[in-house]
């Protein structure tokens, strides 16, 4: 299936120039279609998301997908320079998304975002709760001192515990394994498979997996861009303004604070969050559907358990997953958009271990089957070495 990505011309405000946005629209048109919105910030719409396009239209779903300012397709300006930090605002990202709608003559839609996109999507709600027929958080990131429900789960799982996987985990950062990316690796093991893949993992030096997963999970104190897939130089501007990415760490061990810690000296202080979420939600009149997964370590299950117990008709479904199911299980977000639209959102709890049992499919995805073999050798070589 072909996609015809479209460009609606953004005027100059605030200081920002004017520049093209870019967008597509697949599937049967609706009067109330569902705009999907990725993580990131950074991550693309356009080209990384076209198979995800192409199933949600042959289950009967209209969606828009919106390229994010300073991103892939609507990076530059019409001078052809990239869009500069002034025009990186939360406030004018969303008013990106009301736009479109209007190009689509679009009154209301089903608003749908997962991780940095769930929080657009809750802000979208806050700014323009009259487009709004509906609305999915996968992943939901409410508040940037969230970050503590962050640091509670991950020290519980691997720093506090008496049990191997602490054991290892307190090991490798004492035989001087940076502590910053002993918890990204083994954060994204967890997500991605389970303890499973962490106890090998922990168990000796690090090898094959190890590799693939840092190379995957860590940063350093470069910026990670990926032409129209992952693109952060530009929109980290909002991550560290905005969003608190930059947050200080505690000083105490085994700290999510220091993954974007490299990176902070190159981005705006803290100014300060553009909507309290935690409160808006109570005002949300739409029907809101939450999908939370049980090995969730950014977004821990709490926020969205927060979430849905605020919200006035909210319906939480529970999946055995890590982060983002728009990555890592799209097929179980897609169904469960498909019955949102439909007004069958209250079928999804019963529903949880059908979900689970869909093909997991996307990139993400196939990193599990990709990093098992691998842990596999690793273990192999390990036994192999001399007096270990």
């Amino acid at each position: 299936m072909g996609e015809n990505v479209r460009v609606l011309r953004r005027p100059a405000a605030d200081g920002a120039p004017p520049f093209e946005l870019s967008y597509v629209r697949t599937g049967p048109r609706t009067s109330t279609p569902a705009l999907i919105i990725p993580g990131g910030p950074g991550l693309a719409s356009v080209l990384p998301y076209r198979g995800l396009r192409r199933r949600a239209a042959s289950g009967g779903l209209d969606v828009i997908m919106v390229e994010h300012r300073g991103v892939g397709r609507s990076r530059r300006d019409d001078a052809g320079r990239d869009l500069p930090p002034v025009a990186m605002r939360i406030t004018a990202v969303l008013d990106d998304l009301a736009a479109v709608l209007d190009a689509e003559g679009v009154d209301r839609a089903h608003i749908v975002g997962s991780s940095y996109g769930s929080y657009l999507a809750s802000s979208f709600g806050a700014r323009h709760p009259d487009r709004v027929a509906g609305m999915l958080l996968d992943s939901a990131l409410q508040r940037a001192d969230d970050l503590d429900l962050e640091r509670a789960r991950l020290r519980a799982l691997f720093w506090d515990a008496d049990d191997d996987l602490a054991r290892g985990v307190r090991r490798l950062v004492a035989d001087g394994i940076d502590e910053r990316v002993v918890l990204d690796v083994v954060r994204a093991a967890y997500e991605l498979v389970g303890p499973e893949l962490v106890e090998p993992l922990v168990r000796h030096r690090p090898g094959l997996a190890w590799r693939a997963l840092a190379t995957y999970a860590t940063r350093d104190g470069s910026v990670a861009r990926i032409p129209r897939i992952y693109e952060f130089d530009i929109v980290g501007t909002i991550a560290f303004r905005e969003l608190h990415y930059g947050a200080p760490p505690d000083g105490r061990p085994f700290d999510p604070a220091l993954t974007y810690a490299p990176l902070a000296g190159r981005y705006p202080a803290f100014a300060g969050e553009p909507y309290d979420l935690a409160s808006e939600v109570a005002r949300f009149a739409w029907p809101l559907v939450l999908l939370s997964g049980d090995r969730d370590l950014r977004t821990p299950p709490e926020i969205a358990e927060r979430v849905a117990r605020t919200a006035p008709d909210a319906t939480l479904v529970r999946l055995h997953n890590g982060h983002s199911a728009l990555d890592t299980h799209p097929m179980a977000l897609l169904n469960a958009v498909r019955r949102l639209v439909r007004g069958q959102q209250y079928r999804l709890p019963g529903e949880e271990a059908a979900l689970d049992r869909l093909p997991r499919t996307g990139v993400s995805a196939s990193f599990p089957r990709l990093l098992r073999p691998l842990a596999h050798i690793d273990a192999l070589l390990h036994t192999r070495l001399p007096g270990r």
